[in-house]
């Protein structure tokens, strides 16, 4: 078979629904294309570039990994149908014939591109220093990917060389490695990140690429997740707790915790802002973040659709929030998760600037529904555009994320909880007051259901905690330990055609 170039493509799996349909579907790339990014800076820092916008293609399917399946959202108050594939998430009806998150959710197009930065950018022109950032940044990214596969399906195929071309079929089929394979490579790339990185954190002055801060949030995130499912070796907690001090020990008048809640999504305050570690970049007049229209309201009801009943800020949505662009279809909020988010003794401000209630105008102003407020944009010439950035990691994660790391040692996270209580409540914030094991879970689970609204971190804050978490928190209608095999996700059966040898989910094979 003729030899074919094949870069920054998916493996085979991924890509198609067969091996000759990925054949004729690729698109050659000549030797050139990497000599010129090789020898020429400009396309070198270019290619650098579009990593990141290809990485952004990715906040939808983050979203929905990370959300849709924590019973946030979930068969909850609206006027609009409810939108089929996220149902498929927060009922949990996926099986082999419904998938969610097909073909890998996408995500070795981003994987190759990464693997393909990994090769061509060592050997690039660029300054040595510069060079290492980069790098620092891929690793670091790449860590990522894999780390979000792993949680998703536990057993995944590892690719972590640029394939530049196979002269065969079989060149292009993958085996799915043991989850302990998947994070040893997950653990390497984070040290490699750390080590190319050294004591140097630069934050660009918006907070959009990837950076020493990140790498060491991520590798106390997955060092808590390897202690839970897989060593439950205190060393993993103990190595993960001094990950994230190293970031504690970073903050100051550049990193910290936004005085404001409202400010760390405001679109208009992105430049220097210390919360945000690593964000999903949008901008006006470039790319907006339309990944949330399911979050908000069909433009036929914004006239007649009442926000905030009875509270200072109540008004028509057409009137608060001018020229919305909503799905037909759209997710909602059970009304008693509403309650429980607004009615608290001291107005929790994270659930004020995240959503808005909705009542028909009518006297009375019956609830009937929730908006997503925390991605709305701004109005600009009479147009909304959504440019706010969508937070991979921030500030209040690190607080979070040690917090179960003391929980899990057996030490308290009253410093961590009281410091988020603090800036979410005010001055009359409810002090925490350690409990045992199950009870500080329970609290750092409930901050995660407040804190991280529409952002992807609740459905891995429980399962990160354990799976009795998870079962205690979602549906039992839909999950529970009768079919604990979905807490993974299954693969089609196009890919499993594609590729002879790939296996199906545990628990799928039916």
């Amino acid at each position: 078979m003729k030899k074919i170039i094949y870069i920054g493509f998916l493996i085979v799996s991924a890509l198609c629904t067969s091996c000759s349909k990925l054949l004729d579907e690729v698109v050659p790339q000549t030797s050139l294309n990497e000599q010129l990014i090789i020898n020429d800076p400009a396309a070198t820092r270019t290619f650098y570039f579009g990593l990141y916008g290809s990485f952004r293609t990715y906040n939808k399917v983050l979203l929905e990994l990370g959300e849709m399946r924590s019973q946030l959202w979930a068969d909850g108050l609206f006027l609009e149908n409810a939108d089929a594939d996220l149902r498929r998430y927060y009922t949990h009806n996926y099986d082999a014939e419904n998938v969610s998150a097909s073909n890998w959710g996408g995500f070795y197009g981003m994987v190759f591109r990464l693997n393909r930065a990994l090769k061509l950018i060592p050997q690039s022109k660029l300054p040595e220093s510069e060079r290492n950032k980069i790098l620092a940044e891929v690793y670091g990214m790449r860590s990522f990917v894999y780390y979000t596969m792993l949680k998703t399906w536990g057993k995944v195929p590892i690719t972590d060389q640029a394939i530049d071309g196979v002269d065969d079929l079989a060149g292009l089929y993958r085996p799915r490695a043991d989850e302990g394979e998947v994070m040893q490579l997950i653990e390497a790339d984070i040290e490699r990140s750390l080590e190319l990185f050294g004591n140097t954190n630069v934050f660009a002055p918006k907070r959009v690429y990837w950076n020493l801060a990140a790498s060491l949030i991520l590798k106390g995130d997955v060092l808590i997740w390897k202690y839970t499912h897989q060593s439950k070796n205190n060393e993993d907690l103990i190595n993960a707790k001094a990950a994230l001090e190293q970031v504690k020990n970073m903050s100051g008048a550049t990193l910290g915790l936004q005085d404001n809640y409202g400010d760390i999504f405001n679109a208009d305050k992105k430049s220097n802002n210390k919360e945000i570690i690593f964000a999903i970049n949008y901008e006006r007049d470039q790319t907006e973040n339309k990944v949330f229209n399911v979050f908000l309201i069909n433009a036929s009801a914004v006239n007649n659709t009442w926000l905030n009943a009875n509270s200072s800020n109540a008004g028509m949505v057409s009137t608060l929030y001018p020229n919305i662009v909503g799905a037909g279809s759209r997710v909602g909020m059970e009304a008693s998760l509403v309650h429980k988010l607004k009615n608290t003794p001291v107005e929790d401000k994270r659930v004020s600037h995240s959503i808005a209630t909705m009542h028909t105008d009518i006297p009375s102003y019956p609830l009937i529904g929730t908006l997503l407020t925390k991605y709305i944009g701004n109005v600009y010439e009479g147009l909304r555009v959504y440019n706010n950035d969508f937070p991979i990691y921030r500030y209040a994660d690190v607080l979070l994320l040690m917090a179960e790391t003391k929980i899990k040692l057996g030490e308290s996270p009253v410093e961590e909880m009281n410091q988020l209580r603090k800036r979410a409540y005010g001055a009359a914030y409810p002090v925490f007051v350690n409990g045992n094991e199950t009870q500080n879970m329970d609290a750092v689970l409930e901050e995660y259901l407040r804190e991280f609204i529409g952002e992807g971190k609740l459905w891995w804050a429980l399962r990160r905690a354990g799976d009795d978490y998870v079962f205690k928190n979602i549906n039992p209608l839909y999950l529970s330990e009768g079919n604990r095999y979905k807490l993974l996700l299954p693969i089609s059966r196009t890919t499993l055609n594609s590729d002879p040898l790939l296996e199906q989910t545990e628990g799928y094979q039916k």
